[in-house]
């Protein structure tokens, strides 16, 4: 693991694969870090190369106690890819990560030959939810929001079934600074990109979770519509997360797409 420089902050990394295979950049949901891709890792180190990295405001990486936009959160990306001496790469990011993904394909088109957006959405609401959990985790941490978080993350059977990997997640979003999920929080608050993404020539991949409240099927067949020439995958039996709930599934598709 390997911290980097980039874009004014210290950005904590992982490499894993071969040299010398294609890149894939993973980027990480909110209230999670690098880790959460771990059951992905083998599926995709047979086809690439691939970087994960902590968000800004969780994990390892620096957490600046301040609002965050989409904007710097992108750029966050595209400063690592620089400071990796990385001219393109193939992408995938969950929730937060796809919003990032959607800034990407908007903003840096020439950044990355592929995208996939995972149980993400262009645009959330309502706004007083948000002013709500900013307030809560940064004046309590995330003690107060970890329970809700799961529920919403994964389904009634899921939790049920495999308490132990709910466990190794909640372990992640307890460990996440309570004013870098804030200022996190206060970026996907003031995000829209409903429009933005109309303008997105990458091609792409949009998957959903069937049973997601927080990312629905809904949001993700917008980005699909709104993007030409767009994906879309629907997960069956999985909420938010959908990468750890339906693993093989997930694997299989986004392996696909990738090496299509």
């Amino acid at each position: 693991m390997t911290i980097v420089q980039a874009n004014g902050i210290d950005i904590h990394t992982r490499w894993d694969g071969p040299e010398g295979a294609p890149v894939l950049l993973l980027s990480n949901s909110l209230g999670t870090r690098l880790e959460m891709w771990d059951d992905q890792i083998g599926a995709l180190t047979e086809h690439f190369r691939v970087l994960r990295y902590d968000s800004r405001g969780h994990g390892r990486s620096s957490a600046p106690d301040r609002d965050y936009t989409i904007d710097e959160l992108g750029k966050d990306a595209v400063a690592l890819l620089d400071a990796m001496e990385l001219d393109q790469v193939w992408y995938c990011g969950l929730s937060k990560g796809g919003m990032v993904g959607q800034w990407l394909g908007c903003n840096a088109p020439d950044r990355v030959h592929k995208l996939v957006l995972s149980n993400t959405a262009a645009h959330m609401g309502p706004r007083d939810v948000w002013d709500e959990r900013v307030r809560v985790s940064r004046e309590q941490g995330m003690e107060p929001l970890v329970d809700v978080i799961l529920q919403r993350w994964f389904t009634e059977a899921f939790r049920a079934s495999s308490p132990e990997r709910v466990e190794i997640v909640k372990g992640q979003v307890m460990a996440t600074p309570g004013h870098g999920y804030a200022a996190c929080s206060a970026a996907i608050r003031d995000m829209d990109q409903r429009e933005a993404i109309k303008a997105i020539t990458t091609p792409t991949l949009v998957i959903a979770g069937a049973d997601d409240p927080a990312t629905t099927p809904e949001a993700g067949k917008l980005i699909a519509d709104s993007i030409p020439g767009a994906q879309l995958e629907i997960i069956l039996d999985a909420a938010h997360l959908a990468n750890i709930e339906q693993t093989e599934l997930y694997n299989r598709k986004l392996v696909e797409f990738l090496t299509s």
